[in-house]
């Protein structure tokens, strides 16, 4: 499936949750991370262009598919990995 099919489904949930007076600035999204207790965090919808960053996502399509019961996008890894990637992303 499409990477932008993928978030457009994704984001709808995020869309909803905007709406209704959601913390998340314009121009960001909040994701759930973490494998067990989950984690939320806000982050630039450019990270999404990182070709690590899709390949986490592809990862949550293959464990949630579109369905994420967080209400946001969540996504399956150590937030110790995640943190380190949108640390690494923050710096370029």
């Amino acid at each position: 499936m499409a990477i932008r099919q993928m978030l457009r489904r994704s984001l709808s949930s995020e869309r909803r949750l905007a709406s209704s007076g959601s913390d998340v600035p314009k121009g960001h999204l909040a994701v759930y991370i973490g494998e067990n207790e989950k984690k939320r965090f806000v982050i630039p919808v450019s990270y999404l262009n990182n070709p690590s960053f899709q390949e986490l996502l592809y990862q949550a399509e293959e464990e949630f598919g579109f369905h994420h019961p967080m209400g946001g996008l969540t996504i399956p890894c150590s937030q110790d990995l995640f943190t380190d990637l949108i640390s690494g992303l923050s710096r370029t």
